[in-house]
């Protein structure tokens, strides 16, 4: 493997030279850029939660079988605005907003907490495939409509005690009455509403334009294999088959791919901040040459 200043140069030049940038990101860049949902501050925040259930991450206490809905709906409110309505932009997002600034570029990722439209990038060119923290939907998906889950977050943060909240507070369904559920895909209910699909078509065109015919970066950053087909996969069959493709991949725990497309891939295990000030440096200097 070349030494990091090498593989940086490297991969400033494939950015420099791309018509098309594909970003893919997943829950590691969020954590690289300090959403946490298992350090320091996660225990801070949710230290009454550890205590009665024993949960160790954000994440996984999502799964959490409660008793109630008020239980289920006083544990997420808190959950999404720890990490969907408080938080600003992240500076590492405004990083790579400006590393993709004035290119042609698209997202796709699996995050759910907007912190690529907070970041500014242009929200017709994001696709957020696995949902949004500040929606709510019904449970049964017994109609395609999307409700801000804000008011009610505030509602439940307002008038929660003892990991609880009235049953008042609990959202329901407009329609059918039945509960309601956060916008994130965990079963075949999710919604799939008009902006959805929009966003996909976008995507999809994005990718038929850029990705199969002529030089194309693939930027991939934290994507693991918790639900490698959306991304990670997908990203990997597009360097294999178009020659003129480069997998720029940040991941500190799976860097490794394919060993057909190995030599267009370039792989970074370090700190994803240090890697993304280092790529904006050098295309920087470039400019200027």
């Amino acid at each position: 493997m070349m030494d990091f200043k090498e593989r940086i140069g490297l991969a400033a030049e494939r950015l420099r030279d791309a018509k098309a940038v594909v970003i893919g990101a997943g829950a590691g860049l969020s954590a690289a850029a300090g959403l946490d949902y298992s350090g320091a501050e996660f225990r801070k925040e949710f230290a009454d939660y550890i205590e009665r259930y024993g949960f160790r991450d954000l994440y996984s206490s999502s799964f959490h079988e409660f008793p109630t809905e008020a239980e289920r709906w006083a544990r997420w409110a808190r959950h999404i605005d720890y990490i969907r309505f408080r938080p600003e932009a992240m500076p590492l997002y405004r990083e790579l907003a400006e590393l993709v600034k004035g290119r042609d570029y698209f997202v796709i990722t699996t995050n759910v907490d907007a912190q690529f439209r907070k970041a500014g990038f242009d929200k017709e060119r994001i696709f957020e495939v696995q949902g949004d923290y500040g929606l709510m939907q019904c449970a049964h998906g017994c109609h395609d409509r999307l409700y801000s889950d804000r008011d009610a977050v505030q509602e439940i943060l307002k008038h929660s005690h003892d990991l609880t909240v009235d049953e008042r507070y609990v959202p329901r369904c407009p329609v059918c009455g039945g509960d309601m559920d956060v916008h994130v895909r965990k079963n075949g209910y999710f919604v799939e509403d008009e902006a959805w699909r929009e966003a996909a078509s976008r995507y999809e065109a994005f990718m038929e334009r850029h990705a199969y015919g002529e030089p194309v970066v693939l930027l991939e950053l934290g994507i693991g294999y918790n639900t490698p087909t959306i991304i990670r996969f997908p990203f990997e069959r597009v360097v294999y088959m178009n020659r003129q493709a480069t997998l720029i991949r940040l991941n500190s725990e799976y860097p490794s791919g394919p060993s057909e497309t190995a030599s267009r891939t370039i792989a970074f295990t370090e700190q994803m901040g240090d890697v993304v000030k280092a790529l904006e440096a050098c295309l920087n200097v470039d400019s200027k040459i």
